[in-house]
Formats: structure tokens, sequence, C-alpha cells
């Protein structure tokens, strides 16, 4: 690899604003194993547009002592051959804006679950940080009716409190017995993505539908909640007749009870430390009709590109993707744009609006989260150093890992990463152990 100046279609922040200001913006920190990580925006600046020239390789000029340590260590690093042939990866410095090393940071490869950053993005600037998702139950004609909302954190316990409601309401009236059914006609039939094999519905996500318990993996979520549902208003001594069945709502139908679900920040916080399948495609659905469109996989990634472009200038050149999740084997994203992604969460501009990604980025060695000794993450002798100290998403698919996030790095500023795997041969843990070792490079604790 060679040195060379690298930049292309990304923002420019303007001139920084002072120190005091920008520590103004420092989001709650997390522990981790005794260590504390604030948050990037402490070192935020505002941002402008800003045009560069792609390159296939690597250190940009003008780099100080510090950064070019970084730069060249990452050129011997990203050599292991566990990263085989394809591999792109690139590093920016949150103030400046520098391309402080990159490695064909533009070729579009497969990202996993490092999709779910746009996925994020866009449903927390289309519905809100605060956004709040609703299940209801009505009555009419004999039948109670539980209408999903796109609730995925909806759980046996709020179902309860719906079937308490409801049963108040049964008994109020002097009715002995009611039918049950389920309304989940917000989102089509579920279908398979571009790019999503069968297999999936066996362990990584279930069929796309609005309304679930305790996110259950099943055929049907729908019907097994009415069936949650229906268990619950026995037990609270009310018949149900038959079978639980699937059917939408009248409109004259009377509302007897409803449930909100936690914040949309909530949720996404949710989502990205454990890389929930299911919750992006639901949010992918959601993001969709409220911004007036079918809850589809076309309208919902359509509606992610238009925000990312739009609202936040960030480049769709080379970008492609077909689901919410990053399960698709056709998704396709360069390192550079899953970096200028995650730099939107250094600008003062959007932390409100964005904190709940930062927050919810697993922390390398959280336990619980995707980067947790659980799974073998920071453990080796030279990414253990980094613990507590490097928070990102991860990806993983067959053929395909991904390691996306910040890091404070030794000169005290703040660090956007991407590095993106596809097609190694090695064994996957190899993979992922080398990718551990090149943030710790960024960070600056693996000298």
């Amino acid at each position: 690899m060679s040195s060379a100046n690298s930049s292309s279609g990304r923002h420019r922040k303007a001139k920084p604003m002072s120190l005091a200001v920008r520590r103004a913006f420092i989001i709650a920190a997390v522990p981790v194993t005794g260590a504390l990580l604030s948050a990037p925006s402490a070192l935020a600046a505002d941002k402008s547009a800003k045009t560069t020239t792609a390159t296939q390789s690597v250190a940009a000029d003008g780099l100080d002592p510090a950064e070019q340590k970084i730069a060249d260590n990452l050129n011997t690093r990203a050599q292991n051959p566990s990263l085989g042939d394809t591999f792109s990866g690139i590093v920016l410095d949150s103030k400046s804006d520098k391309v402080i090393w990159g490695h064909d940071a533009d070729t579009a490869l497969m990202p996993a679950s490092n999709a779910k950053l746009a996925t994020a993005t866009a449903a927390l600037t289309v519905l809100g940080p605060e956004h709040r998702f609703t299940t209801k139950v009505v009555y009419g004609d004999g039948t109670l009716t539980l209408i999903g909302g796109g609730d995925r954190l909806l759980s046996t316990a709020d179902v309860t409190e719906l079937a308490k409601s409801a049963a108040a309401g049964v008994k109020s009236a002097g009715l002995g017995s009611v039918k049950v059914r389920i309304d989940d006609s917000l989102f089509a039939e579920p279908s398979l993505a571009n790019g999503w094999n069968d297999s999936y519905y066996d362990d990584q996500v279930a069929p796309v539908r609005s309304l679930v318990v305790d996110g259950k993996l099943s055929a049907d979520t729908s019907i097994d909640a009415g069936k949650v549902f229906a268990q619950q208003l026995a037990d609270q001594g009310v018949t149900v007749d038959g079978e639980v069945t699937r059917g939408t709502a009248s409109a004259t139908d009377v509302p007897v009870g409803q449930h909100l679900s936690p914040t949309l920040a909530e949720t996404v916080k949710k989502m990205l430390k454990t890389s929930n399948n299911d919750i992006a495609e639901t949010m992918l659905r959601m993001t969709a009709i409220a911004a007036g469109k079918p809850a589809t996989f076309e309208d919902g990634t359509a509606v992610v590109r238009d925000v990312l472009s739009r609202r936040y200038g960030v480049s769709m050149e080379n970008f492609e993707i077909y689901d919410g999740s990053g399960l698709s084997r056709a998704d396709r994203i360069p390192a550079r744009t899953v970096a200028d992604i995650l730099d939107l969460l250094t600008d003062p501009r959007y932390s409100h609006r964005l904190r709940s990604i930062d927050e919810g980025l697993p922390v390398a060695g959280e336990a619980g989260s995707t980067l947790g000794p659980e799974w073998g993450r920071f453990d080796t002798a030279d990414s253990q150093c980094a613990v507590g100290q490097v928070k990102a998403k991860t990806g993983t698919l067959t053929g395909a890992i991904a390691l996306s996030g910040l890091t404070k790095a030794a000169d005290g500023r703040w660090k956007v990463f991407s590095f993106i795997e596809n097609q190694s041969s090695a064994d996957p843990a190899a993979t992922k152990d080398t990718l551990d070792g090149l943030a710790a490079t960024v960070n600056g604790c693996w000298a």
C-alpha cells in the first residue's frame, strides 16, 4: 500500500467552535470494566459540504506524527492474511474531517449489519427519537381485535395489561364471551427481500409483521401474539370463543385499550447493542409509513437513501441496500459511506436526534452486546487494551465481516473508522480478531 491524498464526496466541518462549547454536547459515558467512553460530540464541530478525490490507497498528506503513526501501523496490519483480498477501510479525524488512512474505501462491499446504521439514521430523522409505537385493542360485533402498530418490544406483560383493560370493558358490557382476532394490516404480506435466503426464517429473522410479543421468532408472530392475548383474557375470566383469526378492524369498533412502546431512541439502542434483525426490518417499514410510503422493503430503503443524501449530504455512489437489517447478500456499501454516516454523530447539529445511535453502539468488552466477551471480541494480546475505548457496530454474514465505529485516539481526538471484509477464506474468528486489532490501532493503545 502506498501513501496518497485520499478524499471524496464527504462533508467538511466548518471552523471548530471553542472547546467549552463543544464540551456542552457531551453524551453520558458508558462504563466498561472500569473504563469510560465519552461521546464524540464532545469534540464536534459544524459541517459544510466538501468534495474530495477517491483513490485506492492510503494515508493522506499533512498528517501530524500521531496520525502518521496510525496510518503506518494500519498499512502494515491491514495486510494480515485473515482479511483476504477484498477489504475496504477508512479512518477519519472527526474534528478536521481529514482522511487519515484508507484502503479501497470507495469499493462497495457487503456491509452485513453495518447497514443498520443507515436504517437507524433514517428512522430517527423521519420519526424522531421520542416517537412511540401504539398497539391497540378495539371491540365490535362480539370480537376483540388486537391491532399491531410496529412495536417490536411489546411483551407479555404489556399484553396482559391490554387484556385487563379489555376484560374490564367486556364485563361492564355484560358480555360472557368474545372472539379474538388480530389486525396486522399495517404491513403488506411478508416477503423475502432481494438477497435473502429462505433459511433466514429459521433463525435469523421472522417474516416481517406489525405485531409480535416478546420478540418471538416464528412463522406467524401476529397469530402467536393473538394467542397470548386470548390466554390473558381467559386468565381475567373472559371466555374466548374459537381460534384466533386474522382480519381488519372496523372504523366503528370501540377502543378498549392501547399500549405505547418505549421511545424510538430506546428501540434503536436495543437494535444496535444486540444487532436485532427483526427490530431493524420493522423500523424500516415504520419509517416508510411515516414518510408517506407503503411499508415495503423497496419503499423503506428508498426513504433511507433519500434521508441520507438529501438531509445529510451523504454520497449514495455505489450504495445499494435492499433491507433494513443488512441480511441481504445483495446489499453493498463502501466503507467511506459507513464512516460518513457515523461521522454525523460527531456533529452537534444532530446530537439530539442521533444520540441514541452513539449510545447504542456496542462498546468493546461490554457484556450483552455484540462486542462482549461472550463473543470473543477484543480478547487478544493486541486488542485487549481497547476494551472500554472503542464503540462500534459489528456485522457478520457468511463471507462478510465488518466493524465500524469511533474511538478517542492517543492525540485526544475522536477518530471514525470503518473496516469491511468480504470473501476471506480465513476462520471468521481470526478475521474478527484482526479487525479488533485495527480498531485498537486507531485508538493508539496497540502502538
